[in-house]
């Protein structure tokens, strides 16, 4: 089949067969994970990308953090290693704070695909590594270089060979080797799993590219957005909102304008970078503010590069959304979180009546570690979202995260770890006609003789929810 003159019926049977795919990576990839943070809190994206390192399509599960980011990412990857440069069996890494998803311990994982000789579109994927040396995962760092091992845009694979180098500093320099080395094998595995699918689809539609049919797909995704922004009235709308920060607080601002048929969405006014480890890289601000304005204004659409078009994010260099190198890093999910309620406060006034309130926001990260035996294990405790225009909000869920907390058994298996108490906290919603989610009340103890720590990374204890 020719990639020209698609039409409609075609055009959405090969979208739907490309969500397939994706889908089959990202069931790969927790089917065959080491980490638990992988495998049952699925801190994680999947996608597909065109050979232009336009992100097309996207696995149904993930954070908007890591898949939103990895889509800025594809650039760096490109620029590092233009096609001409790849062959079959190459794969790149980096963990790179300011290349990809903000936080040293996020590992991107990009492969291409080739048919017929010719590369004919990437697989990349992201996951958090629970481990990736320096201290404990904590927001006590003074600068990046504190945060464990940084990985520039390089070959994990080349030409199918693994660079044991690279894995061998990686083992000498993590507590669990196995499982982050295990995990990098998984995240490669699921590229290929993802890249034979999409040959085999190619094969079955007698496609000799994908790139005509992903500009179609991005060129209707922008129309479509266009259009649902062009409903919303010209004007400009702003909020603030706190976070516990350290000796003093953090403060997001946020300003929203609607142009015609695009957005713009600036923090000017936020607090500078943080001498902690809560600052946020510009790629996952605009992740999370991406995801706000799909959210609110067009959750229909799909997520890629056609729908990120028309929404401009700036922050000032500097500020706490907009840290630079060499700020720490490691707990930019303590603040970046807050990003999207910011924008549905301001928001509001162009949509009154159809928004999320304010919620718990940040996901309360606890990152154990001991010895005899050893063990390093991350946990996710998440409170309630704010109440919905006409439903109660939703009770212990990781917005906007997404991320899932790992039962009991599992964690009281693989760790000395053991789970006392989860249970919802009755009345912690906040009241009103509809009131916000429930929070959770957890208790955990340890069962083995050896020495061990905890690092908590928590918000909301002086700033509570307005909603």
């Amino acid at each position: 089949m020719s990639n020209s003159g698609i039409d409609p019926i075609t055009l959405e049977v090969v979208w739907s067969r490309l969500l397939a795919v994706t889908n089959e990576q990202q069931d790969a990839l927790i089917r065959t994970a080491f980490s638990t943070i992988v495998r049952e809190s699925q801190d994680l994206a999947c996608g597909l990308f065109d050979t232009k390192g336009r992100m097309i399509a996207q696995s149904v599960s993930g954070t908007p953090g890591h898949i939103n980011a990895m889509a800025t990412s594809m650039r760096h990857f490109l620029t590092a290693f233009p096609p001409e440069k790849l062959a079959p069996g190459d794969v790149l890494i980096t963990n790179d704070p300011w290349m990809t998803a903000g936080q040293i311990n996020d590992i991107t994982i990009t492969t291409p695909i080739f048919r017929k000789g010719r590369m004919t579109a990437l697989f990349a994927n992201t996951c958090h590594s629970a481990d990736i040396g320096g201290r404990i995962l904590s927001a006590e760092a003074r600068e990046v270089y504190e945060e464990g091992l940084r990985i520039p845009i390089m070959k994990l694979f080349d030409r199918g060979e693994p660079n044991t180098v690279l894995l061998q500093i990686v083992r000498a320099n993590v507590r669990q080797p196995d499982e982050v080395v295990g995990d990098f094998y998984a995240q490669a595995s699921c590229n290929d799993a993802g890249g034979a699918a999409l040959i085999e689809m190619m094969d079955e539609f007698g496609l000799e590219s994908i790139d005509s049919i992903a500009e179609e797909i991005i060129r209707r995704s922008e129309a479509t957005v266009r259009e649902r922004i062009r409903e919303l009235p010209d004007g400009e709308w702003s909020s603030e909102t706190s976070s516990d920060g350290f000796e003093e607080p953090i403060v997001i601002r946020c300003r929203v304008r609607v142009a015609d048929d695009e957005i713009f969405i600036d923090s000017t006014g936020s607090s500078p970078q943080s001498a902690h480890g809560i600052n946020v890289v510009l790629n996952y601000t605009h992740a999370y503010a991406s995801f706000a304005i799909k959210a609110a204004v067009y959750p229909e659409v799909p997520h890629n590069e056609g729908s990120f078009r028309p929404v401009h994010v700036t922050a000032p260099p500097g500020s706490i959304l907009n840290a630079l190198d060499p700020a720490p890093v490691a707990s930019r999910q303590a603040v970046g979180h807050f990003v999207p309620s910011a924008i549905f406060a301001a928001l509001a006034g162009a949509l009154p009546g159809r928004l999320m309130a304010p919620g718990a926001d940040p996901i309360w990260l606890s990152v154990w570690r001991g010895q005899n035996p050893d063990f390093t294990f991350t946990l996710f405790q998440v409170g309630g979202t704010g109440a919905r225009p006409t439903k109660d909000g939703l009770s212990a869920v990781g917005f906007p995260s997404g991320v899932a907390g790992v039962p009991a058994e599992v964690m009281e298996s693989l760790s000395p770890i053991v789970m006392l108490r989860r249970e919802l906290r009755a009345d912690s919603g906040g009241a009103g006609a509809w009131r916000g989610g429930l929070g959770q009340l957890t208790e955990f103890t340890h069962r083995a003789d050896g020495r061990w720590s905890v690092s908590g990374i928590v918000d909301r204890t002086k700033y509570p929810a307005p909603g």
